[in-house]
C-alpha cells in the first residue's frame, strides 16, 4: 500500500471519529437541555423534535451516506434551537 493511501485513509478516519464526537456531544447536550425542562415543571411543546432527532440519527437511512454525518449534526443543531426558548424560560424563572 502506497504512502499516500496510507495518509488518505488516516485523514479519512480522523474525520469520521471528528463527526462522530460532534453528534455525541450533541444528544448528550439535547439530552440534558430535554431532562433540565422536564424536571423544571415546563412542558415540551416539542418532544416529536427530540425523537425525530435522535430516530434520524439512528436510522439507517440518511439524506448523506452514513460516514458522513454532517446532515445528523444538522438535525440535532435544529432540535437543540427548538428547545432554546423553552430553556430560556427555564433561566428566566430560576433566577428570580
Amino acid at each position: 500500500m502506497s504512502s499516500e493511501l496510507k495518509i488518505l485513509i488516516a485523514v479519512a478516519a480522523l474525520l469520521v471519529a471528528l463527526t462522530l464526537g460532534i453528534a455525541i456531544a450533541l444528544v448528550v447536550r439535547l439530552v440534558r437541555a430535554r431532562r433540565a425542562l422536564r424536571r423544571a415543571g415546563l412542558p415540551v411543546e416539542n418532544g416529536w423534535v427530540f425523537w425525530a432527532a435522535v430516530g434520524y440519527l439512528l436510522l439507517p437511512v440518511d439524506l448523506l451516506p452514513d460516514p458522513v454525518l454532517v446532515d445528523d449534526i444538522g438535525v440535532l443543531l435544529l432540535a437543540l434551537r427548538s428547545l432554546r426558548p423553552r430553556t430560556t424560560e427555564l433561566r428566566s424563572r430560576t433566577t428570580r
